[in-house]
């Protein structure tokens, strides 16, 4: 089984048009460094990083990402080092963030620039197994997975060609300002609804259910969100659900920073971080490309995907849940089901049905 992992937005998005990446030669050098820097994992990660790294420089950048330091951030604020004894909740206080606008086929302000423009530009993941990844076929490399298909669903209803969209690969951190600056029109990027992040942006109905839970190596000491955390590297990405966890309770771990989550699984092969924290669904991914780590403990948040819009496009809330509530449609033969079936099922066993809509009036 290959292994998809890489370090893929934080340091080698470049700011050129898809004409000539200018960080190619900067992308070939990380390569060559991450390389010698492997320790116990063998050719075949290597190449994972290499392959990973050299396709975040194929897919069409979004200006103004994370800037790449070189090297995972670090920190041990004072206000983390007691583990309180109860497990991290959310405290989101807004009623029932999960509830969007009711769907409508409207063509306002936002439905006529993307007709007028002739392209859904989407941001997306591209190192996400099974989720938003580049996928290595007899035809060559092309964006495959879960969100892939849904965001072709959305261009497909509403520009009648699920192939007219640009798509965007965005790091974790970046993903409200990219809605917020008007450099893409969505967001399909196993994006977690909550109170916090609707005070920035407006999310559509929810589309997949998941949870926050440790990933660590087979052997490891750590069992889970618990206090076999105290002292050890722990890995998340910027302006994550995870980051909010741990800067609420970090159980004596030190937190490291990255800017897109599957960075994190680089560092855990070479040794910089003992675990990762992230949305289980993508975890699960990530332990398919890699047999060495596992999930360990449970779950210890319920939490919604949704996709991510500019606050002010009401009438692109209201049509993207419209294609949810077609894509939904059909029990065990819905194009939800199918699109589950193809990419989450081999890795996310046991998921029977999407979760249902919740609607707020207005």
């Amino acid at each position: 089984m290959r292994i998809r992992a890489g370090r893929a937005a934080e340091g080698h998005e470049n700011h050129a048009g898809p004409e000539g990446p200018e960080a190619a030669p900067v992308a070939v050098s990380g390569i060559r460094r991450a390389a010698r820097r492997l320790r116990g994992w063998g050719g075949v990660s290597a190449m994972a990083v290499a392959c990973a790294t050299t396709a975040a420089v194929v897919l069409l950048p979004l200006a103004h990402a994370t800037p790449d330091t070189g090297r995972p951030v670090v920190r041990r604020p004072a206000s983390m080092a007691a583990a309180p004894a109860a497990p991290w909740v959310p405290t989101d206080t807004c009623q029932d963030p999960e509830a969007s606008l009711r769907p409508a086929e409207v063509d306002g302000a936002a439905i006529a620039r993307i007709k007028a423009a002739g392209k859904l530009v989407a941001g997306v993941d591209q190192n996400s197994f099974r989720w938003g990844y580049r996928n290595q076929t007899a035809e060559g490399s092309r964006l495959d997975g879960f969100d892939i298909d849904l965001v072709k669903a959305i261009a497909k209803d509403i520009l009648g060609d699920e192939n007219a969209v640009i798509y965007r690969a965005i790091p974790t951190s970046q993903r409200i300002p990219a809605l917020q600056e008007g450099r893409v029109d969505v967001v399909v990027r196993t994006m977690t609804i909550n109170c916090k992040r609707l005070e920035d942006v407006a999310f559509s109905t929810a589309y997949f259910e998941a949870g926050q839970q440790v990933l660590a190596p087979k052997g490891s000491p750590i069992t889970g969100y618990d206090a076999s955390l105290k002292d050890r590297r722990i890995c998340f990405a910027a302006g994550s659900t995870a980051e909010a966890a741990l800067k609420a309770q970090s159980y004596g771990s030190v937190p490291v920073t990255v800017a897109n989550q599957l960075d994190c699984l680089v560092r855990l092969q070479l040794g910089e971080v003992d675990g990762i924290i992230t949305d289980n669904a993508l975890a699960a991914g990530q332990a398919a490309q890699d047999p060495s780590v596992q999930l360990v403990g449970s779950p210890f948040t319920r939490e919604f995907y949704g996709v991510a819009m500019n606050k002010d496009a009401s009438d692109l809330v209201r049509r993207v849940n419209k294609v949810l509530e077609n894509y939904r449609a059909g029990g065990g033969e819905s194009p939800w089901m199918k699109a589950y079936l193809k990419h989450l099922q081999p890795v996310l066993p046991g998921v029977t049905a999407p979760p249902a809509p919740k609607y707020r009036d207005g």
